[in-house]
């Protein structure tokens, strides 16, 4: 294991479209294998895989939440509520899921929130109904890094988040490209899409943690059956990964910001290189994994996606829209479909809210956008 990685394993514990979709479709077969195989009867045979209606639908069924601070990342509690993480206040509040009240739980010390790096990404530990963990990716000072905290709703509002537990760290940091989505996979490990912080040369470096999917345990130690199976690095190659979810197959997919051509949605294959900086959007060389959809920077700039009704949904930042990526295994079935476009301004994040629903995250606070009254919002989507 190279140096970088063993440092930052054993302390674990532009024209530039990153912040700024109609677009070409999707096709290439880039084949995923699942982080853990699905269980097949074995008198049953293959299973065969309904294929999504061609054309969706988007309804807008209310607004959940208003007046929200740069938010970045949102986790549902068990209960119906919402845990939203604000990039440059470094706060986490929760959202009643019914009333959207809002309720500061505490701050998380350490963050440095400057350019698009600040409090981004948050999870809940797999074992949430007994440890009642949450998980952080954050900008500090010196890195991007990765913690734990209790959430402790005993205690009083803005004094909930216990002291946070910093399980990974090093991963490189930059004024622009920070990567900071995290996600648990169905194989119950925690995934981290970095960015390469600016640096194009660290994408393809083995030595770094930046430009990759990270697989880590909930202790933020390299997940067992990890391509090296001393290092954290699950795919490499990739410019700057906002988006993580996992088909009804336990597929991962990941959406990727590009530079001045193409925006990526890629089906990722355990040990897969994505190509950047050699390769943006599709190449064609054998070398590195095309994406299964592409659009123009102007169309997408992609961060949350989502699974839901047989698609991957993906929040445009400035294309401002949210877009419908139908499946068929890992290849798009049908041209991706737009949806929302200008009505929310830029959005951020997307998450599955059960069945046919969603909550999407608008971004017109970030500095990038242009905010009105009620921005930024949460909102219940219903699709098809």
């Amino acid at each position: 294991m190279s140096a970088v990685l063993a440092a930052a394993v054993l302390v674990l514990t532009a024209a530039c479209s990153s912040e700024g979709g109609g677009g070409s479709p999707g096709g290439t077969d880039t084949a995923a294998a699942p982080s853990r195989p699905a269980a097949q009867s074995p008198s049953s045979g293959p299973a065969v895989e309904e294929t999504p209606p061609a054309t969706g639908t988007v309804k807008v069924v209310r607004t959940v939440a208003e007046d929200l601070d740069s938010p970045w990342g949102l986790a549902p509690l068990p209960d119906g509520d919402l845990l939203v993480s604000s990039r440059d206040q470094g706060t986490i509040l929760r959202v009643d899921g019914r009333t959207g009240k809002k309720t500061e739980l505490g701050e998380v010390p350490g963050v440095s929130a400057a350019g698009e790096g600040g409090l981004l990404g948050i999870a809940l530990s797999p074992d949430y109904a007994s440890d009642h963990m949450v998980y952080a990716y954050f900008t500090s000072a010196s890195d991007n890094r990765v913690v734990r905290m209790l959430l402790d709703e005993e205690k009083p509002a803005g004094e909930q988040l216990g002291a946070p537990d910093t399980i990974f760290r090093g991963i490189p940091k930059g004024f622009v490209h920070n990567g900071g989505r995290i996600a648990f996979g169905p194989d119950r490990m925690l995934y981290v899409g970095t960015g390469e912080s600016g640096e194009e040369g660290l994408s393809q470096d083995e030595d770094s943690t930046g430009g990759k999917i990270l697989r880590l345990t909930p202790e933020g130690e390299p997940a067992p059956g990890n391509p090296s199976p001393d290092s954290p690095v699950y795919s490499s190659g990739h410019r700057n990964v906002q988006g993580l979810a996992w088909d009804g197959k336990q597929r991962l997919f990941a959406a990727e910001f590009g530079q001045d051509t193409w925006d990526e949605l890629n089906a990722i294959k355990p040990g897969g290189n994505y190509g950047w900086p050699e390769a943006e959007g599709r190449s064609g060389d054998s070398g590195f994994q095309d994406p299964i959809a592409q659009w123009t920077t102007d169309e997408a700039s992609p961060s949350g996606i989502a699974y839901a009704e047989g698609s991957i949904w993906m929040a445009g930042l400035g294309g401002e829209r949210l877009w419908r990526i139908p499946l068929k295994g890992t290849e798009a079935s049908a041209d991706p479909q737009s949806f929302l476009e200008g009505d929310h301004g830029r959005l951020r994040t997307v998450v599955a809210a059960g069945g046919d629903r969603l909550w999407l995250v608008t971004s017109e606070t970030d500095g990038r956008g242009s905010p009105g009254d009620g921005d930024d919002r949460i909102l219940e989507l219903r699709v098809s």
